[in-house]
């Protein structure tokens, strides 16, 4: 028995990394997933990798920053598959500058297409009578890091504490949302703003674990955060990072 079986999920910027690696999970625990992200030759890539593995999985073009995109996915969630129980809103942006159109690129896309999520998606989950949101913040969003954009650690900030708002006002519909927050994850996101061998290894350095997580390590603490096993848990905000946090 999977631990999602009969439930349907929608994962956003899952064409690669932790996003793809979720989907993946997701549905060898028995979970429909309907996956988006706008590179979509990655995305038709996972959802073929997914299929041949005996998953039930979709990838749809998704920008999270789009309300029509929304609609259309939780749509296809609902027409396909009959529900929708589970989002994972992963999909975000680390642009290595603080000017004003990264800073605004950095907020639309991982402040507001959480909140877009946030907000189509909760109709259908009252309609399933309740269900989970999962939203990938990050250690940004717990504490400060000398040269880190200002602009990503403020939208990871906004992510947690918009997370534990929908936590309190939708607790009595039965559903669910938490935040989890990792540290350095071997990514293309971790590649683009470490780009040396020694720039990583002071990252390494950083971790008390000393080693940099990998995208198991996040998929399966979203895997427990969307399943039933934690039925007694909302507005939290679990740090995955290694110890980063507990210095």
């Amino acid at each position: 028995m999977g631990r999602l079986d009969g439930k349907t999920a929608i994962i956003t910027g899952a064409a690669r990394g932790q996003g793809a690696d979720e989907a993946l999970l997701f549905a060898l625990e028995g979970a429909n997933v309907v996956f988006g992200d706008v590179l979509d030759d990655e995305g038709m890539a996972v959802e073929r990798q997914i299929r041949e593995i005996g998953g039930n999985a979709s990838y749809v073009r998704l920008d999270v920053t789009s309300d029509d995109d929304w609609s259309a996915a939780v749509e296809l969630a609902e027409e396909r598959f009959g529900s929708l129980d589970i989002v994972v809103n992963n999909a975000a942006i680390n642009l290595p500058s603080d000017d004003r159109d990264a800073w605004d690129k950095m907020m639309d896309v991982n402040v507001r297409g959480v909140h877009l999520g946030t907000q189509h998606s909760i109709p259908a989950m009252k309609r399933a009578g309740g269900g989970s949101i999962v939203n990938i913040s990050s250690v940004a969003g717990l504490l400060g890091r000398k040269g880190t954009p200002y602009a990503y650690t403020a939208s990871k900030g906004a992510v947690r504490l918009l997370t534990k708002a929908v936590a309190i006002d939708y607790a009595a519909d039965n559903i669910r949302c938490n935040s989890i927050h990792p540290g350095p994850i071997d990514t293309e996101m971790l590649a683009g703003t470490t780009p040396t061998a020694e720039a990583m290894e002071v990252r390494r350095h950083e971790v008390p674990l000393q080693r940099i997580g990998v995208v198991r390590d996040i998929a399966l603490a979203v895997l427990f955060l969307a399943s039933d096993e934690s039925s007694w848990i909302t507005g939290a905000e679990l740090a995955v990072d290694g110890g980063i946090t507990a210095q």
